[in-house]
């Protein structure tokens, strides 16, 4: 279990994992994560901002501002959630699951937040016990801006871009006409364990290919194929 959610007082844990769906259908509950989501959500902004401030003296103040908004995207944020095992812990509602609650990127990232506000408060207040596992997050995704060549000029990728954003990045700045399309189908394994295969086009042309043990994993190796495909033949 990841130290986030490690936690003395698991009442603290359970409001911040509660949506506020779950508390309209189990009345009963002590109440929801919004006001836990705030108290994260300052917390990573100052947090990624003094990360940000030791790490590259050398970049000025519209830089820092950028990879900050960078490293706590909503995006970003939902991908830490689903890193440290929060997607499925999160208390939702039906309505909320059948919806495809447990993958939705803005519930993601809020439970982040306010896991986060509730790790804080669960250790007596103390900053220092919450800074370093979030560096360790932002460690993992902290790259130098690397520009991105284009027939059109120089495209700037961002710090934290996935291999199926920046695909997209790349095709879009070589001016694909519509983004990058995959399909994924399953080819293979059992239920519990099953082998997922995805090919990836732009403009009806196969670019990449991918196999991985969920639709994610596969289509995530198929635009890594794609984009290593593109580097070998000079093209970026």
């Amino acid at each position: 279990m990841h130290k986030l959610l490690q936690f003395k007082d698991e009442t603290l844990l359970r409001r911040a994992l509660t949506h506020r769906s779950y508390l309209n259908e189990n009345p009963g509950e002590d109440g929801d994560n919004e006001r836990l989501e705030f108290l994260g959500d300052a917390l990573l902004t100052f947090i990624s901002g003094e990360y940000l401030y030791q790490l590259k003296d050398e970049i000025g103040e519209d830089e820092m501002t950028r990879r900050r908004a960078a490293l706590v995207d909503e995006k970003q944020l939902a991908k830490f959630a689903t890193e440290v095992g929060l997607d499925f812990r999160m208390r939702l509602g039906q309505g909320a699951i059948q919806e495809g609650g447990y993958h939705n990127p803005r519930l993601l990232s809020s439970t982040f937040e306010a896991v986060v506000g509730a790790y804080y408060l669960d250790k007596n207040r103390n900053i220092e016990t919450v800074r370093p596992l979030l560096e360790e997050l932002f460690d993992d995704v902290f790259k130098d801006l690397t520009p991105v060549r284009s027939n059109k000029g120089i495209a700037p990728a961002r710090s934290n871009i996935d291999p199926k954003n920046e695909l997209q990045e790349i095709v879009q700045a070589n001016g694909a006409k519509a983004p990058p399309k995959y399909v994924t189908e399953q080819i293979g394994g059992t239920d519990h364990a099953p082998e997922f295969h995805s090919r990836v086009y732009v403009d009806g042309v196969l670019y990449g290919e991918g196999r991985g043990s969920s639709k994610k994993k596969a289509e995530k190796r198929a635009a890594e194929d794609a984009i290593a495909k593109l580097k070998k033949r000079g093209l970026l």
